[in-house]
């Protein structure tokens, strides 16, 4: 295929998806394969053609048809339409250059035309005809078209038909030349085609040519093969009554009739009718009636136009039969007859009419008695000559068919063709011959089977009947087919296939109820295995389509997990598939909340028995203990007060104790009832807890007490003091009355909080000393800092369990469930009677399967004797 590229060079393009090479091949070996530019030179005909849209579609058929058959032959697919075998790129073929462009052996058509032509030609000595070379007639097997004898093909040509036996190049299209196509192109445009040798038609001429559209209005540059076109105005073309212009849209062909419509007169004038322009001639329906020249008689033709002409009774006249001439007789007077044989010759075209001279048309039926033949010949008889003559013997002469007889009655032996249908297996095995019954052999089966991937887009035709020796194009186009699983639009994409997808080899990381991840192969849902390439017949059909893989479900969580006991108890909990729900006991006391709610089980580890959700196996559950500890609970609202009744659930009753509570700056003490206080909201309990008096506080920063009523938190604005403070420099030789909030600020310009400044110390060496001042003496003492040492944390002290108080609770617990010897001799008293109702279960059990057995086995001797009985019987 790469020949194409020697007279059109386009530029490079991929491959087109009808490529059979193989989907697993790499980028590098497809990089080094020669290109198909077939469908790059299609698409450069198809965007630059113009014209009629019926011819567009034309030209698209052809060039399909054209690179259908180039795919065809590449991929090794050509078969006979003959013997359906394949066309191998050595076998000398023909290809029909009329119609349909197929591709047959040469022996085989050969061998086609020389028997159409031996049957015809015994068709024709049966019908006692002189057969000739011209009506010797053999047509293609596939379109149909008739060939004269002397067309027989005797040599093998390439395609366009300028070299004999083509050799065979690998490199070279098969059955071509590689040369010039050549061949006159169609419309008779005067060009040849372009194209290397190739099969099928030749596209439309690509030639640019000036031309004019249909009514000739406009001139433009079209393609040569469509150079008739419309400009889509106005013909104005002037209409064949030489009056009216066409008013159609430019078109092709002659004009249509002129529509316009006037009043117009028949041929004799008598009537007047609004008609359309090409139909105004007409004529009425009145007869004419005007006077002829005789001035007695009226014209008997119907509407016409010009002279009635002379009266027809003027002259001689003569009797009806002819035999007697009178002259001189008035047009008005009758003439009488002759009284002669009337003489004239009947229908039959044998006898003459016997009766006298009469007026009036003679009898139409003959009936003279003539011997007649049949159209056989077999059977003689006397009948009326206007009798045909026929006999029930049936013909028992073969048809032009070979197979069936005539059968028609009293036939003359040019038996008509057999008009049964042939209806014999064509050799394609899959259809059945449609034409009336024949001699020889049946025409090629004309379906075309379209091979194509899976997804369809790469395809081609071969006959029908071929189908089954041919293998389906390998297609580069992506597959098609959604995956079900979860990871549809992360897996990699593949190419179009037959059979099951690649299975996904993506992680399932599809989430458990527990909250972990599967972290296996995915094993979601897939598609069930597309169909295999297969066309042959099956003798049996499936009725069941294959169904879809549902996939399985993810296996039980593996992760390992810690799992506790029945109790939860901290400290007790074993490593554990996740899967896996069993629960075990640990040797911990029991620690679930007792009925009270307030204390919990001293037990060791049980199942309660108010637990319905786990399985506990053979442990049976056990309820836990009573508390008989006083109420601990705490009170709502929150109450430092223990409560006075035992322990209980529900909550406490209210508490009357009075509490105490001081102010937020500590002045003063309040008193009360605690119900009342801790009813309160936090707001209140803020609001009745002032004092109502200036604060008692200290500021953070300075040693004065804080300036706002008694209010709680942090007393805002710490740092606008605005009481005085004395300010000494370092020697306290200088002193000076400022403002505490001053104070502070000088304080964090030297680098010193003033919270870290003792009470004693506050505001010295604010100012600066002068040169009389002892301060620098001492300026390393100034820039002392004082940090408060912090109180280490007490550690609460851990308070140890009561071990020997607990282990006396559990013997307690133990010697509780001590049976008496009553009850252990009652318990196996049971065991024994369990015990003997199994083995009596048991023993009924076998007795009634034998039985069951035992009737089973006579139903079945009983009906083979019935169904022996029927059988005799019949």
């Amino acid at each position: 295929m790469t020949s194409w590229s020697a007279t059109v060079a386009p530029p490079l393009s991929p491959p087109s998806s009808d490529s059979d090479s193989d989907s697993a091949t790499t980028s590098d070996s497809h990089h080094h394969r020669h290109s198909d530019l077939s469908s790059t030179i299609f698409k450069s005909y198809l965007e630059h053609s113009s014209g009629d849209h019926n011819n567009q579609q034309q030209q698209q058929h052809d060039l399909i048809k054209i690179q259908s058959f180039l795919t065809s032959s590449r991929s090794g697919a050509l078969s006979c339409l003959i013997c359906l075998e394949r066309i191998r790129p050595s076998d000398p073929t023909w290809s029909c250059s009329s119609g349909c462009f197929a591709v047959f052996h040469l022996h085989c058509i050969q061998s086609w035309g020389v028997q159409c032509s031996n049957l015809a030609a015994a068709r024709a000595v049966t019908r006692a005809a002189t057969p000739n070379d011209s009506s010797l007639l053999w047509h293609c097997p596939k379109c149909r078209v008739e060939y004269s004898k002397s067309q027989i093909p005797k040599n093998y040509y390439c395609f366009c038909g300028k070299l004999p036996d083509p050799p065979h190049d690998p490199w070279v299209l098969p059955h071509s030349c590689n040369e010039i196509c050549g061949r006159p192109l169609k419309y008779n445009c005067g060009h040849h085609c372009l194209l290397l040798c190739h099969p099928g038609p030749c596209p439309a001429c690509p030639k640019l040519v000036k031309s004019k559209c249909f009514c000739g209005a406009v001139e433009d540059v079209k393609r040569c093969g469509f150079k008739n076109f419309s400009c889509n105005g106005v013909c104005k073309k002037l209409l064949d009554c030489k009056t009216h212009r066409c008013s159609e849209t430019c078109h092709e062909g002659n004009c249509p009739p002129c529509k316009a419509k006037g009043i117009y007169n028949c041929q004799c004038g008598k009537l007047e009718m609004k008609r359309e322009c090409f139909d105004r001639f007409f004529r009425c329906e009145n007869p004419c009636d005007k006077l002829l020249g005789c001035g007695r008689h009226k014209c008997e033709r119907g509407c016409h136009e010009g002279d009635c002409g002379d009266c027809p009774l003027q002259g001689k006249r003569t009797c009806p039969c002819g035999k007697r001439v009178y002259e001189g007789i008035a047009c008005d007077a009758p003439v009488s007859v002759c009284g002669a044989t009337c003489g004239k010759m009947l229908s039959c075209g044998f006898h003459r009419c016997p009766e006298r001279c009469h007026r009036g048309p003679c009898i139409e039926t003959c009936r003279v008695v003539v011997t007649k033949s049949c159209r056989c010949g077999s059977y003689r008889k006397q009948v009326p000559c206007y009798q045909d003559m026929t006999c029930e013997r049936k013909c028992q002469k073969m048809r032009d068919c070979g197979r069936h007889a005539c059968k028609r009655k009293c036939c003359d032996g040019d038996c008509p063709p057999c008009s049964e249908m042939c209806d014999r297996k064509l050799r394609c095995r899959n259809h059945k011959c449609p034409a009336p019954c024949h001699r020889g052999a049946c025409a090629p089966c004309p379906v075309m089977v379209t091979i194509s991937c899976l997804c369809g887009v790469t395809h081609f035709e071969v006959p029908c009947g071929a189908e089954a020796e041919q293998k389906p194009p390998k297609c580069r186009k992506p597959c098609r087919v959604d995956r079900l699983c979860r990871h549809a639009s992360n897996c990699k994409p593949h190419r179009c296939h037959y059979g099951a997808c690649p299975p996904c080899r993506l992680l399932c990381d599809e989430e458990y109820p527990c909250g972990h991840k599967c972290e296996l192969r995915c094993h979601g849902p897939t598609q069930p295995p597309l169909p295999e390439f297969t066309l042959k017949p099956k003798k049996r059909r499936l009725t069941n389509q294959t169904e879809l893989t549902p996939g399985s479900s993810c296996p039980p969580c593996p992760q390992l997990v810690w799992r506790s006991c029945w109790g939860n108890h901290v400290g007790a909990e074993r490593m554990m598939v996740c899967s896996d729900r069993t629960v075990f006991s640990c040797d911990n006391l029991c620690g679930n909340p007792l009925p009270c709610g307030n204390h919990y089980c001293t037990k060791v580890c049980h199942a309660l028995v108010s637990s319905t959700s786990k399985l506990y196996g053979s442990r049976r559950p056990e309820s836990c203990e009573e508390c008989t500890l006083p109420c601990q609970q705490e009170r709502k609202p929150t109450c430092p007060h223990p409560c006075p009744l035992r322990c209980h659930p529900g909550e406490c009753p209210p508490c009357k104790a009075l509490i105490k509570r001081s102010c937020h700056c500590g002045s003063m003490v309040h008193v009360f009832e605690c119900i009342y206080y801790n009813s309160l909201s936090a707001k209140e309990q803020l609001t009745v807890r002032s004092c109502g008096g200036p604060c008692h506080r200290k500021l953070p920063n300075c040693t004065h007490l804080c300036p706002e009523i008694c209010h709680p938190g942090e007393c805002p604005s710490p740092d606008q003091c605005s009481k005085k403070v004395t300010a000494r420099c370092g020697c306290q030789t200088l002193k000076k009355e400022l403002v505490c909030k001053d104070v502070q600020a000088a304080y964090r310009s030297n680098g010193t909080d003033p919270k870290d400044v003792s009470r004693n110390q506050y505001g010295l060496g604010i100012l600066p000393c002068n040169s009389d001042c002892r301060s620098k003496v001492k300026a390393a003492e100034g820039e002392l800092q004082h940090r408060k040492s912090k109180a280490p944390e007490e550690k609460e002290p851990e308070t140890k369990d009561n071990v020997t108080k607990r282990r006396r609770r559990k013997g307690r617990a133990l010697e509780d469930k001590k049976t008496s010897t009553l009850q252990r001799i009652i318990a196996g008293i049971k065991r024994f009677l369990l015990f003997v109702i199994v083995i009596i279960a048991l023993i009924a059990s076998v007795y009634l399967g034998y039985k069951g057995l035992l009737w089973v086995s006579d139903w079945m001797n009983e009906a083979e004797i019935q169904r022996q009985r029927r059988y005799s019987r019949t």
